[in-house]
């Protein structure tokens, strides 16, 4: 019998993303995985919204991680999968996870970015490539892991910013991961917003600091 996903999905204030990220989700639900959104305390109806197509919406304290590690402890399932709530997944995406399982214990997907500008496909393909290379993912691009050795290594590093690449690490103490072409649609918004150029600068400077040692509490306040 194929394992079972328990998608994870952290949520702030998601209310025009949220019912468009869950409905592509419905298909993996009737094939028997189960969808568990985290809300961190919205304002806007993001929680109402999630409810009719999500099997449970948890009340959290804001910031991904805490958000992700209360959705690890509920989950029921052999595999977590971890999204972000502006991200769409493919229709098969949870075969390609259990196909992917059996070479390795966990996982990311390639992403590609929603927008049009031409240097957004500059981005999505560095995002890609870096991490093939390197072996760290982003949370854009869906991590997955057994949940046995989600609770060997310890469970969802809290740490308020860089929980992706804290949490990449310890796995990859245990082996690379699994490095799936098929690809996530997630939101260019971050970029869009506050420029390409100076999202990617300010994205390279966090990740040095984060490498040289600055803590990821004063990541934290200069991200902010």
């Amino acid at each position: 019998m194929n394992p079972r996903l328990s998608i994870i999905i952290p949520a702030l204030n998601e209310a025009r993303h949220i019912r468009e990220t869950l409905l592509a989700l419905q298909p993996l639900r009737r094939r028997g995985h189960e969808v568990i959104v985290v809300d961190g305390g919205s304002h806007d109806e993001t929680a109402s919204l999630a409810r009719p197509l999500a099997d449970v919406v948890l009340a959290s304290p804001p910031g991904r991680a805490v958000q992700m590690a209360a959705g690890a402890e509920h989950a029921s399932h052999t595999v977590l999968w971890f999204l972000h709530a502006d991200t769409l997944v493919p229709p098969q995406a949870d075969r390609a996870i259990v196909d992917a399982l059996q070479r390795s214990e966990w996982g990311r997907f390639d992403i590609v970015l929603s927008g049009h500008h031409p240097m957004l496909r500059v981005v999505e393909r560095l995002i890609n490539l870096r991490s093939r290379l390197s072996g760290i993912a982003t949370g854009d691009q869906g991590i997955f892991v057994t949940r046995e050795l989600f609770q060997h290594i310890g469970g969802m590093p809290q740490q308020p910013l860089m929980e992706d690449v804290a949490l990449s690490r310890r796995l990859k103490r245990i082996g690379r991961p699994a490095c799936l072409s098929q690809r996530l649609l997630t939101s260019s918004r971050r970029w869009e917003q506050h420029g390409i150029v100076r999202t990617i600068l300010l994205m390279w400077w966090l990740r040095a600091a984060y490498a040289a040692g600055v803590s990821p509490q004063r990541l934290a306040r200069w991200y902010r």
